[in-house]
Formats: structure tokens, C-alpha cells, sequence
């Protein structure tokens, strides 16, 4: 059964990461549409869809199935990877969280972020899943 928790938390990651790694880069087109034009409308219904329909769903699943590894035994609380994975993952928890306020933003037509803003929070996930999978992986401590 193990195994089957494994492969599902594995699963909601990267289905999680996708989204992670997509929204930012909407908002970056998304901020350099005319408010209100057919373009920022369009983005505006990709970025719900993606946000509401994959992305919170994945991130549930996710911390769901990691709780259940955690609570089987597999993961040893005596070293340090598994701390450092768990504020990362918080972290991106949190990011997550600031994403979707910048929707809300985008939806009311209320967002004064620049693009170039969105393109620079972009690399947030991608460096917080390369920290997250070294831990797993390498287990350097």
C-alpha cells in the first residue's frame, strides 16, 4: 500500500509543479494585456481554471498523501533532509497562496504588477522543487 501512496504523492506534485510553474508565466502575459480587452478576459478564465481545477486540487492531494508517508514511518525525523523538504514545501504552500491572491488581483482588474515582476517570481518554484528534490533523492544530511 506504501508503494500506491508513493506513486499518488508523486503524482500530485508534478501536477501541482505544472501549475506552479504556469501561472506565473500567464500573469506575465496576463499583465501586459489591456485591462479589460478580449485578451486579459481569456486570461482571466485560464488562470481560474488552472488555479481552482488543478492546481489547489494537486496541492491537496499532495500534502494529503505526504502526510500519509509521514505517518506510516518511512520518513526519518532524526536527519536533517526531512526538515529542510517540509520548509520548502511550506514555502511553496505559501507561494501558492500569494499566487492566488495575484489572481484575485488579476480578476478584479486591480493587478500593478509589472510583467517583468511575474518572469522574475517565476524561478521561485523551480528552485524550491530542485532544493526538495535533492533532499529526497540525495539525502545529503
Amino acid at each position: 500500500m506504501i508503494e500506491w501512496i508513493k506513486a499518488l504523492h508523486v503524482i500530485s506534485v508534478i501536477a501541482w509543479m505544472a501549475g506552479m510553474l504556469y501561472l506565473p508565466r500567464l500573469f506575465v502575459y496576463h499583465a501586459s494585456a489591456e485591462k479589460g480587452s478580449v485578451q486579459s478576459e481569456t486570461f482571466k478564465v485560464m488562470e481560474r481554471r488552472l488555479l481552482r481545477g488543478i492546481m489547489t486540487p494537486a496541492m491537496i492531494a499532495t500534502f494529503l498523501f505526504g502526510i500519509g508517508l509521514v505517518s506510516s514511518g518511512v520518513v526519518d525525523w532524526s536527519q536533517g533532509w526531512p526538515w529542510v523538504k517540509a520548509a520548502f514545501v511550506l514555502a511553496l504552500a505559501g507561494f501558492h497562496g500569494f499566487l492566488a491572491r495575484c489572481y484575485k488581483e488579476f480578476a478584479a482588474d486591480k493587478n500593478e504588477r509589472p510583467a517583468k515582476f511575474f518572469r522574475m517570481i517565476n524561478e521561485v518554484p523551480t528552485v524550491a522543487m530542485i532544493i526538495i528534490v535533492i533532499m529526497v533523492i540525495v539525502k545529503p544530511f
